[in-house]
């Protein structure tokens, strides 16, 4: 696979977020506004960026049983990093993410990536790999959290669209959040003329599925 192809992968044909359904959890959270949802993109970005990076460096080192310990230590690194710099020089982007930012340890894009790209590749390609799934999982929250902000809360980056608008609450709410994510990837589906949802996402794809028993057998445990 070439360089370019690594590189754009994460962005449409496989974005982690619209297309592998990964990384719910802070897309839900986190999105109620835009400048939070690119808060959460670019500091997992960088984990993803760094820890592939390392991990392909240190994969041939890293005794299998204990890889994904390792991995999660390496991860865990970065994450503290991002925190404290954030902490001191974004407080109120730090505050505003709350537990999800410590929450990237375990965010399953990242040991995803790990495991299936970075264990196995060159360190350039896991750079390029982490750097295209980091956009994308960065355009598709950025997306999904203007579109909360601007109906929910009737404000774009925090500066009021006007008076004429009423916000509509529901689309701050968790229940907004799923209906918003939901949208989201029709339109996404429509737009690539459906060949992105028949891809056949099976147990081969799940982040898991080296450590998995079940593979095989088509039914992850």
């Amino acid at each position: 696979m070439s360089n370019w192809k690594v590189f754009a992968n994460g962005i449409i044909k496989e974005n982690p977020v619209l297309v592998m359904l990964l990384g719910t959890c802070p897309t839900l959270a986190v999105t109620t506004l835009a400048q939070n949802s690119i808060g959460m993109g670019l500091a997992a970005t960088f984990v993803l960026i760094c820890s592939n990076v390392v991990i392909s460096m240190v994969k041939n080192v890293v005794p299998k049983q204990v890889r994904l310990p390792s991995y999660i230590i390496i991860i865990a690194g970065f994450v503290t990093f991002v925190s404290f710099i954030l902490q001191k020089f974004v407080p109120n982007l730090y505050d505003a993410l709350g537990i999800y930012l410590p929450l990237i340890t375990v965010n399953c894009i990242i040991l995803g990536r790990a495991e299936m790209f970075a264990s196995k590749n060159k360190v350039f390609a896991s750079f390029l790999d982490g750097l295209g799934m980091g956009i994308g999982f960065t355009l598709a929250l950025f997306i999904i959290g203007s579109i909360r902000e601007l109906l929910g809360s009737g404000t774009y980056f925090g500066n009021s669209i006007g008076e004429w608008y009423q916000p509509i609450k529901f689309f701050t709410s968790s229940a907004g959040g799923f209906f918003v994510f939901g949208v989201v990837i029709a339109v996404v589906n429509i737009l690539t003329h459906y060949k992105i949802s028949s891809k056949k996402i099976g147990c081969g794809n799940c982040p898991n599925s080296v450590a998995c028993a079940g593979v095989e057998k088509g039914a992850c445990k």
